[in-house]
């Protein structure tokens, strides 16, 4: 079973993220997933999981911002009875619970810099100690982990350890943000339709040509997550209908003038004019750059069909071989 095709999409961005997350899902090796909130990070996580041979095992999901750091420590690496007011008895932490499976830490950057030590400890010699206690254990734990900021940055700022940093981006693994992959908006709103449809029994409705082209150029500052709750509140208030444009909430209404020329299909002349060879070279590096000069794939962005792209290649100089 293919674990994967709970990320729907086909963007060139997307089959290229999914092609590396599978195979590092066949090894045990740490991941680092970076995106956006609400670009699906657990979801892919669950895929790894659910294709790496710890499958049977559990997969224990922890959001790092959740818990005040007086308590992450232990929710991680358990206590000893009197290690501080409430302690009552012995317990364990995640760690010692996820045994034999897979810790996903999302929000990794909100992780207090007094227990980023400990967790490169475990990372470098598979080792725990709970609080309160003098001797560590150990377990056997796959950890995952997650990010939706730059950790450069605040490696800069003092925030987060350089050299956790590295054990934990032996696999980085990056999900675009919908804004960037519009071709799977399509996609992702048919899958939403169904399943809500399947979830209220009530029949889906359907988006014309026009509100599919606004959700197309739509931004998604909220992502995937945005989408989704967008297609579950229309298929409920909206239920077997037509949704047109006139029917999207106001944020969706709030296009540019340029924007909705583009959502006509008209690209707007700049006032100054334009070399349109340049434009075309230009055009054409940047589709062999995101498709890390994958042809067939730039082709498809260019909407041409690959012999001409081959032959513009050739026109501007790139290199067709």
């Amino acid at each position: 079973m293919d674990y994967f095709s709970a990320i729907i999409g086909q963007s060139p961005a997307l089959d290229s993220l999914i092609r590396s997350a599978k195979i590092a899902a066949a090894t045990d090796v740490t991941i680092l997933i970076k995106g956006e909130t609400g670009t699906g990070k657990e979801v892919l996580a669950n895929a790894i999981q659910k294709s790496s041979s710890r499958a049977g095992k559990k997969f224990i999901t922890l959001n790092c911002a959740a818990l005040p750091e007086s308590l992450i420590e232990s929710e991680l690496f358990g206590h000893k009875k009197g290690a501080f007011t409430g302690a009552s008895g012995n317990s364990q932490g995640l760690f010692q619970a996820a045994d034999g499976g897979t810790l996903f830490l999302d929000e990794i950057n909100s992780l207090p810099l007094t227990i980023q030590g400990k967790l490169l400890r475990f990372l470098d010699s598979g080792e725990c100690l709970a609080v309160g206690d003098t001797s560590t254990y150990k377990v056997d734990v796959r950890v995952i982990a997650a990010t939706n900021t730059d950790l450069s940055d605040q490696i800069k700022a003092g925030q987060f350890r350089q050299d956790l940093f590295y054990r934990l981006n032996v696999v980085p693994l990056e999900l675009p943000p919908l804004a960037k992959r519009s071709e799977d908006v399509e996609h992702l709103v048919k899958h939403f339709l169904t399943m809500f449809a399947t979830a209220h029994g009530i029949a889906a409705p359907q988006f014309s040509k026009a509100a599919m082209k606004v959700l197309r150029t739509y931004k998604w500052p909220g992502n995937i997550r945005e989408l989704r709750n967008l297609c579950e509140r229309l298929s409920i208030l909206l239920s077997g209908a037509v949704i047109e444009p006139e029917n999207l909430p106001a944020e969706f209404k709030a296009v540019a003038p340029s924007e909705n020329a583009a959502l006509e299909g008209n690209f707007v002349l700049p006032e100054s004019g334009l070399k349109l060879d340049s434009l075309e070279a230009d055009l054409i590096s940047q589709a062999l750059s995101r498709t890390k000069g994958n042809r067939s794939q730039s082709a498809r962005l260019l909407g041409l069909s690959r012999d001409t792209l081959l032959y513009r290649m050739q026109k501007y100089g790139f290199t067709t071989h």
